[in-house]
């Protein structure tokens, strides 16, 4: 029997009220801060979240390059999701393929210097609207609380076992 069921009935351990309720509050939330975050940059940069991310990802690696797969991890997204997002991102001259020299079969994504532009470009902005959205609405306490939550979360979803279905491996 697995964790998910009582020992008793072998029923769903279902949500108690407030349990739904803050469930609910957390999906309507994340998904309008997306939401939020998509518009936001769509607007004042002509790419989604999920794109700006990458770039970010970029910006903060070694000589401004990744690995594919590697990049893939750091985003939490699947390996044919990055390569479309990256082809989107070449045909905007943000982002250039290189094959990897240690590994022939791996390629690595580097950012290039239009694409450390938009970064800089679009950064002011993006912060501004995490900041409205998020942290201003927030008390310090607060802000230290739900960073402890979603860390223990994340953990929880990103075992150590290799052989998880976790998004990058597929």
């Amino acid at each position: 029997m697995d964790s998910m069921t009582t020992a008793t009935t072998g029923e769903p351990r279902w949500l108690t009220d407030e349990e739904q309720s803050v469930w609910r509050a957390y999906r309507d939330a994340t998904t309008l801060l997306e939401d939020h975050l998509d518009r936001q940059l769509q607007r004042d940069a002509g790419m989604p979240h999920i794109y700006y991310g990458l770039l970010v990802q970029l910006s903060q690696a070694p000589r401004r390059q990744m690995r594919m797969t590697g990049l893939a991890k750091d985003a939490k997204i699947t390996r044919s999701r990055l390569s479309h997002a990256i082809a989107r991102l070449e045909k905007n001259g943000w982002v250039r393929r290189e094959d990897c020299p240690s590994d022939k079969r791996g390629q690595n994504a580097v950012l290039t210097e239009e694409g450390f532009a938009m970064l800089r470009r679009s950064a002011p902005g993006h912060v501004t609207a995490v900041r409205q959205a998020m942290f201003d609405r927030l008390t310090p306490d607060q802000v230290r609380g739900l960073g402890e939550i979603m860390r223990v979360m994340a953990a929880g979803l990103e075992p150590e076992d290799t052989g998880a279905d976790l998004p990058w491996l597929r």
